[in-house]
């Protein structure tokens, strides 16, 4: 089951919102009229040996911040049917920037966690995927796996 859970603060007031996300997967927790910030846990289909498919959004950039473990960001352009890749590890801290509908996707490993800030409502249909042909798969995970050193 996914889920967020909020958390108030406890001085009496209650003014500060806090907010963990404990399950795996995608779970955009906060959203407010034109943003929301969503939490990107490890799952199976993000696995750094397992990335199948790109995505991208046609209305919005999208953002991501690493919190912990390893996750590698992946950008591509397409040209004829064709991605050419780009990977970078990501560090805990730093603000990484995907523009609006540039292809991308993220490798992470099992304890990793990501914040994403995006326009509101991208989870509701502004995307579109892009199966990997069966080459495009093993150059990408080649990629990781050099990108991961």
């Amino acid at each position: 089951m996914i889920h967020a859970h909020l958390k108030l603060n406890n001085c009496g007031m209650n003014l500060i919102e806090t907010y963990r996300y404990e399950g795996s997967g995608y779970n955009p927790f906060l959203i407010r009229e034109g943003w929301q910030v969503a939490q990107l846990n490890y799952m199976p289909e993000q696995d750094l040996s397992n990335i199948t498919k790109m995505d991208r959004h046609l209305l919005t950039d999208e953002v991501f911040v690493l919190l912990k473990g390893t996750a590698i960001l992946i950008a591509a352009i397409e040209n004829n049917n064709k991605f050419k890749f780009e990977c970078v590890r990501m560090k805990a801290g730093i603000t990484y920037n995907i523009p609006v509908r540039l292809w991308h996707n993220i490798a992470m490993d099992k304890d990793s966690e990501v914040i994403i800030f995006e326009k509101d409502k991208t989870h509701l249909g502004d995307f579109e995927y892009r199966e990997l042909s069966t080459d495009q798969k093993s150059e990408l995970k080649n990629l990781i796996i050099k990108s991961n050193k």
